[in-house]
């Protein structure tokens, strides 16, 4: 009987892996729902505290986020949830929803994308080839994603430096405090190129510039101080129109058309309890003009 060679032991003796080399998934469900969740609340109370100047209380939890290995750790739990075991990428969503743009798109015309909060190149629409994309992330986990800050990112000086859409997929919960979010949602509307249509398809027209918003379920169905209502009010007075919504057990997902300027009244958006009750969430938009 023939006895197999012994394998080769695997060694790193200098450098780094090769960046092709793909990481192993290393949490369990209940581990990714929990570094999650827990980043989530800890950023929500560091804000707090950071705002109200709470010096001890800002290090005690700054401490805490790094033992749970801060915004790397996070990312890990992020693109781990968004396997296809885990439920797949968001993105094919959006795919879904522009299908019948493929035969256009594949004359050779692609949309301009910013992808915020970017986790990986390799995704649906990069797949697609119906985009020119262009990916950022707080802190970079590959290649071929820029580390930038949305919120910091130069404002464009002109319209060719401008979007056909931009990707918000599960970044505007991750904001940390209520009325950065609503500036988030403010400055997208800097972003998108409204020109653009001018020089589209009629059948392109009808959806761009646009905003591709994913957030988990219960942000909307399930909080004290927002609700579908309140969110489409707000956005309206940024300028969107609603143009699809779907909705799972655990995300909603929305496409919306950014066809005005920012609305001229002073329309505000303070914080306000719409969906009293003791077992909802606390998520909340605060748009300030």
């Amino acid at each position: 009987m023939t006895r197999k060679a012994p394998a080769k032991r695997v060694t790193l003796s200098k450098g780094r892996p090769p960046a092709s080399t793909k990481p192993q998934a290393s949490l369990s469900k209940r581990a990714t729902q929990y570094l999650i969740r827990s980043h989530h609340e800890l950023n929500k109370q560091l804000a707090k505290a950071k705002a109200r100047g709470y010096e001890h209380e800002i290090t005690s939890l700054q401490k805490h986020i790094s033992n749970l290995g801060g915004l790397k750790s996070y990312q890990l739990a992020s693109i781990q949830g968004q396997s296809n075991e885990r439920g797949g990428d968001s993105s094919t969503v959006l795919l879904e929803w522009l299908e019948d743009l493929k035969p256009v798109l594949a004359a050779g015309q692609k949309l301009r994308m910013l992808e915020v909060g970017a986790l990986s190149t390799k995704n649906a629409c990069t797949r697609s080839g119906m985009f020119d994309i262009q990916r950022i992330d707080l802190n970079s986990q590959s290649e071929g994603i820029v580390q930038q800050d949305f919120m910091k990112r130069p404002l464009p000086q002109y319209y060719t430096d401008r979007f056909d859409i931009i990707s918000l997929s599960l970044v505007l919960n991750f904001v940390p405090s209520e009325p950065g979010r609503g500036d988030m949602l403010k400055r997208t509307c800097q972003f998108l190129n409204q020109r653009a249509p001018r020089t589209m398809s009629e059948s392109l027209q009808g959806k761009f510039p646009a905003l591709f918003l994913v957030l988990p379920a219960a942000c909307i169905s399930n909080s004290r101080y927002m609700n579908e209502e309140r969110l489409t009010l707000m956005m309206a007075s940024l300028g969107y129109v609603c143009l699809k919504r779907k909705q799972t057990a655990k995300l909603i997902y929305y496409l919306w058309q950014l066809r005005d300027r920012l609305s001229p009244d002073e329309q505000k958006f303070p914080k306000r309890e719409v969906n009293p009750g003791g077992q909802r969430n606390n998520f909340c938009v605060v748009l300030q003009k």
